[in-house]
């Protein structure tokens, strides 16, 4: 009875799950309202070109840290995939959150359309009352498809500019456009493709069973205790209990791991590839074996400890490698968000090479791209500080506001023999320092600049 007692007790998946999903959206909805400095703390902006992160805006020329976001990405999802299984579709996945709260808060508890506990029974659409109510249902998640929609966009277009533009619809029809289409594909995807995006659409799994090995978390049925309800060749052969062979088999064969899936698997046949791990199949196994004072024939378990009765490994080779590589790429993002420069600068040479003035002053002409990349108005300014026989002839400092870009035309100058080569122009690198006046610290770039120097015939003897 204390057993019986004890398993009831324990607090079911399903509600873990849901708060769960409730720190996913409130993290969701938030983060893109949170700013340091005047930059959001995850923006990928197509309109401002820049892609803010950690308070930091990055623009188009340092999109190097990309390919590291997305490593960090998708190695992340491995490696929890790899330890947990797919912890990520069940328990934060969007559209598993979608079809829970349209299914089960709309449609169940608010409506009374289904049973939580039954996933496989469809609502008598035929019945007016039902057809009102699904309408109902539609209605009320359409208007979180828009929101869900807007928030999708919020980390493109800042909340700020979001709210701006949509007063004036006129001239942002496409954002609005695109907003509507996100959401009407949203409500496609819930009210009827369903759980068959994550079947037959979601690319993830497909690669979850090269992830998987013996110390991988899942949902998994316990053929030892239950005994087999299919064969080797996966066809169903137990339909009732009394079909078990053996009369230690503990399984009731009630079903109740079948029709609360959402999936609509049965997690006796072993691992499938729709199974989300929702454990879902867990809690049902655990109401029904708990009246009996038996623990739950599906665990969230490993096979290792399922099968072979030896405790999982957490800490294993596949596990200590993805570790070692997600560290080695967040090192990395840090060194290079470290290494932002505040103001970027392209140098490009003219196409005249050079000229030759009166008195042999050799000058050659370039045109500077500057970009203030920092959150405040600047004073630019230019030196060279390689070669003192080199000058720079034209540039008077400017100032130039957060954000914006400016192109200046550069002339460097030099009336010393740099060399006397008789037999071609001579390309000589120098490094321009471009620095802000006020901050010279901190906001400073280094480039280079090549200056053709002219063989010695053009010069006038």
């Amino acid at each position: 009875m204390e057993a019986q007692t004890a398993t009831l007790k324990k607090t079911p998946y399903r509600i873990k799950r849901y708060y769960a999903y409730i720190v996913a959206t409130m993290v969701a909805l938030i983060v893109p309202f949170i700013t340091i400095n005047g930059n959001h703390i995850f923006l990928l902006s197509f309109d401002k070109k820049q892609l803010h992160l950690m308070g930091v805006a990055f623009d188009m020329q340092e999109l190097y840290l990309m390919p590291f976001l997305l490593m960090l990405l998708f190695l992340g999802i491995f490696a929890v995939t790899a330890i947990g299984g797919r912890a990520w579709c069940g328990w934060s996945c969007p559209q598993t959150i979608f079809r829970v709260v349209y299914r089960d808060l709309i449609e169940s508890k608010l409506l009374g359309l289904r049973r939580i506990k039954n996933k496989q029974k469809e609502p008598n659409w035929k019945k007016a009352e039902n057809a009102s109510k699904r309408v109902i249902a539609i209605l009320i998640w359409s208007l979180l498809a828009i929101i869900a929609a807007a928030d999708f966009m919020w980390y493109f277009v800042p909340p700020e500019d979001f709210f701006a533009y949509i007063q004036n619809p006129a001239e942002h029809w496409f954002l609005i456009g695109f907003v509507l289409i996100i959401a009407a594909f949203l409500v496609y995807d819930v009210v009827w493709m369903k759980e068959n995006f994550c079947v037959y659409i979601c690319p993830y799994s497909r690669v979850q069973s090269v992830l998987y090995d013996d110390d991988t978390y899942q949902a998994i049925y316990s053929t030892k205790r239950g005994g087999n309800i299919y064969n080797d060749s996966k066809e169903k052969i137990i339909f009732k209990q009394k079909d078990l062979p053996d009369p230690e088999n503990e399984c009731t064969a009630c079903e109740s791991c079948v029709t609360v899936c959402p999936t609509h698997i049965d997690i006796r046949k072993g691992l499938q590839l729709e199974c989300i791990n929702c454990l879902e199949c867990v809690d049902a196994c655990t109401t029904v074996m708990g009246k009996l004072g038996k623990e739950s024939l599906v665990q969230w378990t490993s096979t290792r400890d399922i099968e072979k009765n030896e405790p999982t490994k957490i800490f294993r080779k596949s596990t200590i490698m993805y570790s070692v590589a997600l560290i080695v790429i967040i090192g990395l993002l840090f060194v290079m968000g470290g290494e932002k420069e505040h103001m970027l600068l392209n140098v490009n040479k003219t196409t005249q090479l050079y000229k030759v003035k009166e008195g042999n002053v050799v000058t050659n002409n370039f045109l500077f791209l500057f970009q203030n990349t920092d959150s405040k108005t600047h004073t630019y300014d230019l030196e060279v500080v390689d070669n003192p026989d080199i000058t720079i002839e034209r540039f008077r400092p400017f100032k130039l506001s957060p954000k914006k870009m400016a192109k200046k035309v550069v002339i460097l100058q030099t009336d010393k023999i740099l060399v006397n080569d008789a037999t071609k122009d001579t390309p000589i690198t120098v490094t321009i320092r471009a620095f802000a006046v006020d901050e010279p610290e901190k906001v400073t770039v280094f480039r280079k600049a090549v200056f053709i120097y002219p063989r010695a015939d053009k010069l006038k003897k």
